[in-house]
C-alpha cells in the first residue's frame, strides 16, 4: 500500500470561490482515476506550516500508483490547474514499515 500525500498552498485568497473550485475539481478529477483509494481533501489547522490544504490517497501497489501518475486526467489536472494555481507544495509517498 502506498499513501500519496501532497500538502499545498494556493495562489487564491482563503475562502474564495476560486479556492473552492480548485478543491472541488481536484476531488472530482483525481478521486475518479482508476486505482485511487481513500481520497481525502484536508485543511491544515496548525500554525507550524504555511501549507493550507492536503490531498491524500492510497494505492494498492506501485503499478496502481504509476498508472495514476501517467493517467491523462492526472496529467491534465497538473498541467491546467496545479502548475498555475498552487503557490507551494510538499509531496510525500509513504509505505508502512513492517
Amino acid at each position: 500500500m502506498i499513501r500519496h500525500t501532497v500538502a499545498f498552498r494556493l495562489v487564491h485568497p482563503f475562502g474564495s470561490p476560486e479556492e473552492t473550485e480548485f478543491l472541488d475539481a481536484g476531488r472530482r478529477t483525481l478521486a475518479a482515476i482508476p486505482g485511487v483509494e481513500d481520497f481525502v481533501v484536508s485543511r491544515q489547522v496548525s500554525a507550524k506550516s504555511d501549507h493550507t490544504f492536503q490531498f491524500a490517497m492510497s494505492f494498492a501497489d506501485t503499478a496502481a500508483y504509476d498508472a495514476y501518475d501517467g493517467h491523462p486526467d492526472h496529467q491534465g489536472f497538473v498541467r491546467t490547474r496545479w502548475l498555475t494555481e498552487v503557490a507551494a507544495f510538499d509531496e510525500l509517498d509513504l509505505v508502512a514499515l513492517d
